[in-house]
């Protein structure tokens, strides 16, 4: 199993330009965003959206705000990674019903709303700050969802370039609520490709005895 893993790990890369021939299956889109969906976050708080986008008039739309990357229009299966900003708030309610979900005492309950509201308290004294702190969680996502796809041997590029007011206002979104974080194409790579290219081992590993 180690070495299956590895081979995803190996094949997995920052794909140029995908075959637009080719398109993701929705099983295996499923399988994709289901990595995504069932990704850790602090607190367990799953402050993440994600928007997938086929319709190639809507990519081609979003491609000149996303640096006219290629990989906007050529791919399979755009995802827009969302970052919670309202549900991460105590009085919006969603905070106490995401602990709720576990069973617990009243006492309990109240010690982890206390505990969630002291310890965020600068993360959650704007909503800049909150954009920071959830979009670091939408990561995890990202990653376990670009591992799912090479897996199955599907390829994708997590892409920061982007003008991210001019994709909140093509998607038309509640910025109160919901943020861009991060735009992910999939889709199957049209080769040649750049090899992947990573530092030594010992040179990103430390062991502290």
């Amino acid at each position: 199993m180690q070495n299956k893993f590895m081979d995803a790990m190996n094949f997995r890369h920052a794909c140029k330009i995908f075959d637009e021939t080719k398109k993701i299956s929705d099983e295996d889109m499923h399988f994709i965003l289901e990595c995504g969906r069932k990704s850790p976050s602090s607190f367990g708080m799953e402050a993440w959206k994600f928007l997938v986008i086929t319709n190639e008039e809507l990519k081609a739309k979003l491609r000149p705000v996303c640096w006219n990357q290629v990989q906007i229009t050529s791919c399979s299966h755009l995802v827009i990674v969302l970052a919670g900003i309202e549900s991460l708030k105590v009085e919006s309610g969603e905070v106490e019903k995401r602990f709720r979900r576990r069973e617990m005492p009243q006492e309990s309950l109240d010690m982890y709303m206390g505990l969630y509201a002291s310890h965020l308290a600068n993360t959650l004294s704007s909503d800049e700050n909150i954009y920071c702190w959830s979009t670091r969680q939408t990561y995890i996502a990202v990653a376990n969802m670009m591992t799912g796809a090479a897996f199955i041997g599907i390829d994708s590029c997590p892409i920061e370039g982007f003008e991210k007011e001019k994709v909140e206002e093509i998607l038309d979104l509640d910025t109160t609520k919901f943020q861009v974080a991060l735009i992910l194409p999939f889709g199957y790579r049209l080769n040649p490709q750049s090899k992947q290219l990573r530092l030594p081992f010992d040179e990103v590993v430390e062991f502290i005895p």
